[in-house]
């Protein structure tokens, strides 16, 4: 097979077990009161789509040790895509983001559930958090009843912790520095904390540690993990600005109006002119942001090179990932594999 078939291969086999899992859930939620019908819909919705990238960083990293394929080891994986899920959930309602995979965020489609009672957008809202916290819940319910032996599974229960703590960290962060002073160094901790960490290297350092990994494979995990996951980040703020929303399936602009602090940003603002500056600040943090203010913000980025920087540190942080792997001495399928995950997270349009 080739790579891209290895992960066209893999992402139905995640798909199916994420859909057995959700749909048994679901049952067992709505046996409780049929008016949780909303919310389980919700859940469905929010499990259905992805590209399994993070589901995929595990398996290769329990194959990396050498492991055989396993079904069970596919459950396993299949949980950090619920944690994705939660995450996804938890962040949309914090920037209040109105799509994502080109479909209403689950607190705005939760407002139809709640329009006839007291405050509907603030009972989406709660609803859509409850709806995150059931996602991370049912990440560690799969996880731990995937069928792996207890013994496997003990070795990668700690690192759930770390894995939640830095995920909130990142989280927080970007929260505190939300509307600050634009900062380079201060953008891409948030970039490594909220994204790069539990996209590339938690799930490689969870996976292998379910194998017995070595020490020595998991100072290589960490080393190709995380510029590859800033990479993948890096990638998603110029897709944020940039893409086709008929293809990212979110709105453009977003990054702008809540004034996050992307690198994208802070490299505008580092090299913009006082004038660039003055109209920054007018539109930065501006919930009604038209096109037009849109289109002007991308010409004061082009002006400062701040996307061909972007692109140039994308590709830094690759080329440093995939030297490592070309270094490692890890099973063939297990290093080809890896350099096309690699490949798929960063080159993309979605």
């Amino acid at each position: 097979m080739t790579d891209s078939s290895n992960q066209a291969a893999f992402k139905p086999r995640v798909d199916e077990a994420l859909h057995r899992f959700v749909e048994n859930e679901v049952d067992h939620l709505l046996a409780i009161d049929e008016d949780l019908a909303p919310v389980a819909e919700q859940l469905q919705v929010i499990t259905t789509h992805g590209k399994r990238l993070r589901a995929a960083f595990c398996y290769w990293g329990w194959r990396a040790t050498g492991q055989p394929d396993s079904d069970a080891l596919v459950r396993a994986a299949a949980a950090m895509e619920l944690v994705h899920a939660a995450a996804v959930v938890h962040d949309d309602l914090i920037d209040n983001s109105a799509l994502r995979h080109g479909l209403p965020t689950a607190h705005l489609g939760l407002r139809t559930a709640v329009a006839e009672g007291p405050r509907p957008k603030a009972a989406a809202r709660s609803l859509a958090m409850l709806v995150g916290d059931l996602l991370m819940s049912w990440a560690g319910q799969l996880f731990t009843t995937c069928g792996l032996p207890a013994a496997y599974l003990s070795r990668a229960r700690p690192l759930w912790a770390v894995l939640a703590r830095e995920l909130v960290a990142g989280e927080c962060l970007e929260i505190l520095r939300t509307g600050g002073r634009p900062d380079t160094a201060a953008s891409l901790k948030v970039i490594r904390y909220k994204t790069a960490k539990y996209t590339v290297e938690h799930p490689l350092h969870i996976g292998g540690a379910l194998a017995g990994a070595s020490q020595e494979l998991r100072e290589l995990f960490t080393d190709f993990g995380l510029p590859l996951g800033e990479a993948f980040q890096l990638r998603d703020d110029l897709l944020g600005l940039f893409g086709d929303p008929d293809r990212t399936g979110k709105a453009n602009g977003d990054d702008i109006a809540a004034h996050r602090p992307t690198a994208l940003l802070a490299l505008t603002w580092q090299d913009a002119t006082g004038a660039q500056r003055h109209e920054l600040r007018k539109m930065l943090g501006r919930r009604s942001l038209d096109e037009a203010s849109v289109a002007r913000v991308r010409e004061i980025m082009h002006a400062t090179q701040a996307p061909a920087r972007i692109e140039h540190m994308i590709t830094e942080r690759v080329q440093a990932a995939t030297t490592i792997l070309h270094q490692a001495r890890l099973p063939a399928d297990s290093a080809r594999a890896l350099a096309g995950l690699a490949q798929t997270a960063t080159v993309r349009r979605n």
